[in-house]
């Protein structure tokens, strides 16, 4: 109990460094991508990531202190809470990223001005890393009930198959996935434009998978042109 503890709190860590990472490839933009100005959308999403970060600092301390059911029905309230306000929080960072992606592309197709080939070419690079940060936060948080469900419920519903959950796995029925595991889902998904070892099980997933694919579809596909044309 405590080890599996210690693992959820580092995973929650993890993933609020993503968002930072996030907020970060805002800030280094090259180009003003967005209907505001250009240091806002970082500036949002640390001033919303730090009162999340402070809820999760002192549910992780209650959780040390817990002694009896009462405490733990309480936490897992406060759970319930944190994970709908880090659900808000990914969905805000999707709008910003998927605002700058149409920008980018209307750019690398008709032009704007005041912009480089090379500096679109840039930014869009920047903003499929974001794409692939982005939706590893969705998988995380919405797979079998985010990172807290996955810990607590004796029979999740499963949202992805993992190669690890097989039966013929040692420790199969034990594994749970980390925040690393959907950074490698997202990307692989955001390169390859479909699943490739871990199978999405649920519509809410699989539609997931689907608008990132084609983001980063787009994304690569008219980068990619645009390349070319540079070049040439």
């Amino acid at each position: 109990m405590r080890k599996n503890l210690e693992r959820n709190m580092r995973e929650f860590w993890i993933a609020r460094g993503a968002i930072l990472v996030t907020a970060a490839l805002n800030a280094v933009l090259i180009n003003n991508l967005t209907i505001f100005p250009w240091w806002l959308a970082s500036v949002v999403e640390v001033a919303l990531l730090v009162p999340l970060s402070v809820a999760t600092a002192w549910n992780h301390g209650q959780m040390r202190k817990a002694t009896g059911a009462h405490h733990w029905i309480r936490i897992h309230h406060h759970r319930r809470i944190i994970r709908r306000a880090a659900i808000v929080l990914t969905a805000i960072i999707t709008l910003i990223n998927f605002q700058a992606l149409f920008v980018v592309l209307h750019a690398l197709l008709y032009g704007a001005k005041g912009t480089t080939g090379q500096s679109l070419l840039v930014d869009a690079l920047n903003i499929w890393l974001t794409n692939v940060v982005v939706f590893a936060l969705w998988f995380w948080n919405l797979d079998r009930g985010g990172p807290a469900g996955r810990d607590a419920a004796k029979e999740p519903v499963a949202d992805f198959m993992f190669p690890q959950m097989g039966s013929g796995c040692p420790g199969g029925q034990e594994w749970t996935p980390g925040f690393f595991d959907y950074v490698f889902v997202s990307f692989t998904n955001a390169t390859a434009f479909s699943p490739t070892d871990t199978v999405p099980l649920t519509a809410r997933v699989k539609i997931l998978f689907m608008v990132q694919a084609s983001a980063s579809l787009l994304t690569v596909g008219l980068v990619a042109a645009r390349a070319v044309n540079i070049l040439a």
